[in-house]
């Protein structure tokens, strides 16, 4: 009786080893599935090499897949990068049309593409959107998006997601001598941050060597829209907000109406509107005096509903010699901010009753702040039929100003 005991305890402690075994194998196979994309080295053990979440090492047959698929889109759009007009500057800017040209191409091959110039939009954009929904819920995947940059270089960017962390390996394609393809570099990266907004942008931020190993803060926040603007809130970006932005003048970043104006930088604003009248940059080399008043003056009144009593009043004038005062941006009169690289992006268009049209906009800023909105402001203004237009005045929503540096005017206020 007491053999038929202890073999009946045998049985049941050799089923329990069996089903540990397999369970174990199985979560086994659930882990390569999900990692596959790991080396061998940090399956086995380097767990300090893994926590750190970048220069991950990469399997060959995952680091060779990411070099051919690069290389291969690349070899698509050749003949569109010889073609291209590449102007006489060391570093090659390709024209919108340019690149726009090779997104098309890129996007007959199924996969998300983007690039890197201002408001672009992503093609086949749902492939991309579907995959950070799917990760928001728990859901593993991958998927992969490519970057084309204004030198006409491509990124191949394979997001994986496997129910816990989410990683990119990235792969960069650059032209060299004789238009020959050259892989500058392939990383893998864990992403220590992200989210998909609800404006449809996908904010991350990828884990980075932090001090003591490095002397200098790493910046690795990104910020990539995905579910493109409208065609009318594009247009409207570019042509009134885009030329003005949060740096050197406070047309958009301070709380002002037609009742209320004096508190505008005119000095600063000046070269703004000037590019935005002419069509060029301004040239400052050739008011080495300042600006003669009645240029100064014009370019004002055409953006703006003020007089020249109330212009030489609120800006610096020196009536002496009929000269408005201007200096350019320096460190004695700009302290640089994350903020004032933000990006003025219009998501949504008002018509009044009145004949005016309120733009809703957001401040988008990919510097480590890393933030699709940090302000939201509505910039009242006047479009005619003939094109010309004026600023009437803007208003920061709730309470956003508190958020954001404190305005410095150009000259210095007395």
């Amino acid at each position: 009786m007491k053999f038929k005991k202890f073999g009946y305890i045998l049985r049941l402690m050799f089923i329990l080893l069996l089903c540990f075994i397999l369970n174990k194998r199985n979560y086994e196979k659930i882990e390569t599935k999900n990692t596959n994309i790991f080396s061998e080295n940090v399956s086995n053990g380097k767990k300090e090499e893994y926590e750190k979440g970048y220069d991950l090492p990469i399997e060959d047959i995952v680091r060779d897949e990411a070099i051919e698929d690069c290389k291969n889109v690349m070899r698509q759009i050749r003949d569109i990068y010889k073609n291209a007009s590449k102007g006489d500057s060391i570093n090659v800017v390709l024209t919108d049309e340019t690149l726009l040209d090779m997104k098309k191409i890129i996007k007959d091959m199924g996969n998300p593409v983007t690039s890197t110039v201002h408001y672009a939009t992503m093609e086949n954009y749902k492939k991309m959107e579907n995959f950070l929904e799917n990760s928001q819920k728990g859901k593993t995947g991958n998927v992969i998006l490519y970057e084309i940059s204004t030198d006409g270089g491509i990124t191949r960017e394979k997001f994986i997601y496997d129910g816990a962390d989410m990683y990119v390996l990235s792969a960069r394609g650059t032209w060299g001598d004789s238009d020959k393809i050259v892989i500058s570099y392939i990383s893998f990266t864990r992403l220590n941050d992200w989210n998909y907004s609800e404006r449809g942008w996908f904010c991350y931020e990828v884990c980075v060597p932090e001090p003591p190993e490095v002397t200098e803060i790493v910046d690795g926040s990104y910020l990539i829209r995905v579910r493109p603007l409208s065609e009318k809130c594009i247009e409207y970006s570019k042509k009134y907000v885009l030329p003005l932005g949060y740096r050197g003048n406070n047309l958009l970043c301070s709380n002002w109406n037609i009742e209320k104006m004096d508190e505008l930088d005119y000095n600063g604003m000046f070269e703004y509107l000037y590019a935005m009248k002419y069509g060029d940059r301004f040239q400052s080399e050739s008011y080495p005096n300042g600006i003669p008043v009645q240029e100064f003056e014009s370019v004002i009144m055409e953006y703006l509903p003020v007089t020249e009593e109330q212009i030489r009043e609120w800006a610096f004038y020196d009536e002496e010699h009929q000269t408005y005062d201007w200096t350019s941006l320096g460190c004695g009169n700009y302290a640089p901010t994350f903020f004032g690289a933000s990006i003025p992006e219009v998501v949504d268009i008002k018509e009044n009753t009145d004949g005016t049209v309120t733009l809703e906009v957001d401040a988008v800023c990919d510097m480590v702040v890393c933030s699709d909105a940090v302000i939201t402001h509505k910039v009242r203004m006047k479009i005619e039929e003939n094109g010309s237009f004026k600023y009437l005045g803007n208003e920061i929503l709730d309470n956003g100003i508190e958020d954001i540096p404190a305005y410095q005017y150009r000259v210095k206020r007395i």
